[in-house]
């Protein structure tokens, strides 16, 4: 009941005139900062540290919270109308929620996704308010091992469901893997796949990777076929969510929060793993199961809401444990020591105003954004009225302004290309994408996790499976991928038998 108690002040510094203006003008500028890809929540946080110098910092956490929700959901805007992933926990939302698009559902799309922004919000903060000791307990006791299988989990589960083929996804997987590997091992200093650049030495940065293979590789694939076909506007459709997509979308908006927040609060790639996860998990549950990679609703509505619950678990582990989970944790951890704060277990005795104005604050940011965007989304969804000669050049030139944004450097433009030219392969070919931006994203993190397991356990392969819970991931792995053969051999047996009669 302190909790609750302590909550309701907090609404009374969240909804002072003032504080209600900063929690709107962030949700809106990281409405718009996140549609620009490459310019991400973590960017404009950071833009605006020095802006907010002369701020009271109750003013200036409540615009950051506002910053990082409206741009986890301005990602999903690019990701569902251009294909164009905003931010990288946009980058599941566009498998579904482009083909939605083209096929003149994008307003649908976008409401799914406002309202799966909405749920998500509102259940990861309403965990925030009552699990936050317990979640941020838990996240210290899990180890290398753990984190490594959680990986290996993501890396099987997305290649198993997505595409046509268990081969051509793992091919996928390993592209991403390979890209992942470019860079300084961060163990021993040693230069990997760079060819001599120090550009490269850091790597390539994920933003870069995500943008090259859906939004440049896109527009070459559509540049490939028009030249064959007269171009013509993608229709918009109707801008309301029917009484059947409310049906499909109502239980993986409330599935959501259960698979991010957990995720969110723990540090293991903030909300790209979770979202992944929840895709997989649709897919599986679905009824229609056949629309998945064509549009099906269910595949924007879950990792949505699973995207803005990982939001909310995020500050879990930032405000209990001064441990930022994701960069833009990493950020606002930077603007509390900038006040000279420092996050950790006795921050909410010190700082308890603050801290429950904050979290307050992002239940009223979670219904800003519903609000401003849910009217907004047939307005969006216009966009796709602009015939696909001049989108797709406007596409591909926010996505080099992004590029050229992450690092200020022209390599990038290159980098950007020759992976825009390697997803227009993957395309051609009948790759999926989905593999290789994970592979991307976890790859190097994975890598890290299973040689901290193996040197806790003197290179022993049993250090990696020396806990409760990476045993339980492992055989989650092993019925994953023994589940189809053992259908094949079920329906296999039951021809055989049908013959005999």
């Amino acid at each position: 009941m302190d909790s609750i108690s302590l909550l309701l002040n907090g609404f009374g510094t969240a909804l002072t005139p003032a504080n209600l203006l900063f929690a709107a003008v962030g949700v809106l500028l990281g409405t718009a900062i996140g549609v620009l890809p490459g310019i991400g929540p973590a960017m404009a946080v950071a833009l605006l540290l020095p802006v907010t110098y002369g701020l009271d910092p109750t003013a200036a956490f409540i615009m950051f919270a506002g910053i990082y929700y409206g741009g986890m959901f301005g990602g999903s805007t690019t990701s569902i109308l251009l294909n164009t992933p905003g931010e990288s926990a946009a980058v599941v939302t566009a498998i579904e929620g482009n083909p939605m698009a083209r096929k003149g559902k994008g307003a649908q799309a976008l409401a799914a996704a406002a309202i799966g922004h909405f749920v998500g919000g509102l259940i990861g903060t309403t965990a925030l308010v009552l699990l936050a000791p317990t979640v941020a307990s838990l996240a210290v006791d899990i180890g290398a091992p753990d984190y490594f299988a959680i990986m290996v989990l993501a890396f099987v589960a997305v290649t198993s469901v997505v595409g046509k083929s268990r081969v051509r996804g793992f091919a996928s997987l390993l592209i991403g893997l390979t890209i992942g590997l470019i860079g300084l091992d961060e163990m021993t200093g040693q230069a990997r796949l760079t060819f001599g650049s120090l550009h490269l030495s850091d790597g390539i940065d994920v933003v870069i990777v995500a943008v090259g293979l859906f939004a440049v590789g896109e527009s070459l694939w559509v540049a490939a076929h028009l030249r064959h076909k007269q171009a013509e506007p993608i229709p918009v459709g109707r801008p309301w969510l029917s009484k059947a997509d409310l049906r499909r979308t109502w239980k993986p908006w409330l599935r959501g929060p259960l698979i991010g927040f957990p995720f969110g609060a723990i540090p293991a790639g903030g909300a790209e793993i979770p979202t992944f996860l929840s895709y997989v998990t649709e897919k599986r549950l679905s009824r229609h199961r056949d629309e998945f990679g064509s549009g099906a609703i269910e595949g924007v509505a879950g990792p949505e809401s699973t995207a803005s619950a990982s939001a909310a678990g995020t500050l879990v582990s930032m405000l209990t444990l001064g441990l930022p989970t994701t960069a833009v944790a990493a950020v606002m951890l930077a603007a509390f020591q900038q006040y000279g704060i420092q996050p950790g277990p006795l921050l909410f005795e010190r700082e308890s105003g603050l801290v429950w104005g904050l979290i307050a604050s992002l239940f009223v940011g979670t219904v800003l954004l519903l609000v401003i965007n849910l009217p907004m989304a047939p307005v969006w969804a216009k966009l796709l009225r602009i015939p696909r000669p001049y989108l797709y050049a406007g596409i591909l030139f926010f996505a080099s302004v992004g590029a050229y944004a992450v690092g200020g450097n022209v390599l990038d433009l290159v980098l950007l290309f020759v992976i825009g030219v390697i997803g227009f392969a993957m395309r051609r070919y009948g790759l999926p994408v989905l593999p290789a931006i994970i592979g991307v994203i976890l790859g190097p993190a994975a890598e890290q996790q299973m040689r901290r397991a193996l040197q806790l356990s003197d290179g022993s392969l049993t250090g990696l499976v020396n806990s409760p819970l990476a045993i339980g991931v492992y055989a989650l792995i092993a019925i994953l991928l023994a589940w189809p053969l053992l259908r094949r051999a079920q329906a296999a047996s039951a021809r055989a038998s049908s013959r005999r009669r």
